[in-house]
């Protein structure tokens, strides 16, 4: 076998495993415990929790449309880290990867890995959530150091598994519920229609986070030109459709008053319905679901690291850039759950998914323009799949994208300023490593 052979990721992977990718990625602890988040938003009332969900499904909808002709354009490993270093510069890729690396994946995977703690500790004890979390994490980077077909055909099945409950609960949910109001009152008494906009539609935005990861692994495709698009819109329109569906029969069981007070909104329908059994099966499936979506977490950020090192601007890029006999970044695997797991220490998952969502959304929006630019620039390349609606759907995804930092920024209280500042600071201090390292390589 020769070295480039050697170094070549294979591509196995397909339409299939693309787009259960991501909708593995986006159906995991949203859904099921954001609901409580938004309804409290709302001062108890339905019809602001419904739009925040409509709203937030086309944004996510625009910004799929819009990121898809980037990554059908470029359809490289790496995902964002490619896409702005060729429409901006080396610079602004890198501190993308960086973040990506250092904040973002294993933060969601950190986080993931608390929330099957916590979840399980209702049946082992309080002390074992840190143990069970550090053990999802190390049980992961296994499996994904096993090969790219290991881990997706993970992927594949525990996004089956975890549909499969959601179904039930929304055909039995229209059955057996009782109905309850979907659209009125918008807003409780005392509650600003402003307000809770922006709070419903940040806790609605986590809960489609997620889609992009995909096009971290567009190296590894057999096809990319053609099933990278069906998978990003197509993945996002079902987790759409799923969402709004499981929060009708969410609202047709219990109402927005009630759920406001349900952390596991889903447990509490199940059992409603089913009986305590029933509530203890769905609890089981919300948790193959979580660690589901903590794996395509770690499958992208592994490549997006394995990208950094290829390119040579990470400390110890020739061993992070490595592939084992599996031919996966497994070093670049190992990085990522290593950062998980010191993350995981702090035990909270609220913070570590905000501190994750305001640190991506930044590069989120700079690569929704990466669209606008490179159209400018590079008017002849090929582009077999162009984003319906140009410039309008573009523009609506990077307004979009504005509006989730500066809600972040302006709307959150001291916590969310003080989270969204640290994000700031880590992700800057990616510089000089990329100046250091890059002198190195210069000298060398």
């Amino acid at each position: 076998m020769s070295a480039n052979e050697r170094r070549s990721m294979k591509k196995d992977l397909g339409l299939a495993t693309a787009t259960s990718l991501v909708v593995g990625c986006v159906i995991g602890a949203g859904v099921f415990f954001k609901p409580y988040a938004i309804y409290q938003a709302t001062g108890g009332a339905p019809g602001m929790g419904m739009l925040a969900w409509i709203a937030g499904g086309l944004l996510s909808l625009f910004g799929a449309l819009t990121f898809a002709e980037v990554a059908v354009m470029i359809p490289k490993t790496g995902g964002m880290v490619t896409y702005l270093t060729e429409a901006f510069d080396e610079r602004v890729g890198f501190l993308a990867g960086w973040m990506q690396v250092v904040i973002f994946y294993p933060a969601f995977l950190a986080g993931y890995g608390v929330k099957v703690g916590d979840e399980l500790s209702s049946f082992v004890g309080e002390r074992f959530e840190l143990p069970i979390a550090l053990l999802v994490i190390f049980a992961l980077v296994a499996i994904n150091c096993r090969g790219a077909k290991a881990a997706g055909g993970m992927q594949v099945v525990s996004t089956v598994c975890k549909l499969v409950p959601l179904v039930l609960l929304m055909l039995f949910g229209f059955l057996r519920g009782s109905g309850h109001a979907l659209v009125k009152p918008m807003v409780g008494e005392g509650v600003s229609v402003g307000g809770a906009l922006g709070s419903t539609l940040l806790a609605v935005l986590f809960a489609f986070e997620g889609w992009t990861n995909v096009g971290a692994i567009a190296g590894e495709m057999r096809d990319p030109a053609r099933d990278l698009p069906r998978a990003i819109v197509g993945g996002v329109s079902i987790i759409m459709a799923v969402y709004l569906a499981i929060n009708v029969a969410y609202l047709w069981v219990i109402p927005a008053e009630e759920l406001m007070a349900l952390e596991s909104p889903a447990a509490a329908v199940a059992e409603r319905l089913f009986g305590s059994v029933g509530g203890t099966i769905i609890k089981c499936g919300i948790i193959l679901s979580v660690i589901g979506a903590g794996n395509g977490f770690l499958m992208s950020g592994s490549r997006v690291a394995f990208e950094l090192a290829e390119e040579k601007t990470l400390p110890a890029s020739r061993q992070l850039s490595a592939l084992n006999d599996r031919h996966v970044p497994a070093n670049a695997i190992i990085l990522v759950g290593t950062l998980a797991c010191l993350y995981s220490l702090s035990g909270e998952f609220d913070l570590l998914t905000d501190l994750g969502v305001f640190s991506c959304w930044v590069f989120y929006t700079l690569t929704f323009a990466c669209v606008i630019r490179l159209r400018k620039t590079r008017p002849d390349a090929t582009r077999t799949y162009r984003v319906p609606g140009y410039p309008v759907i573009p523009a609506l995804a990077i307004l979009g994208g504005l509006y989730v930092i500066g809600s972040q920024l302006f709307m959150s209280g001291s916590r969310g300023l003080t989270m969204s500042l640290f994000s700031v600071v880590i992700t800057l201090a990616g510089l000089p490593v990329f100046y250091l390292v890059r002198g190195r390589k210069n000298r060398r």
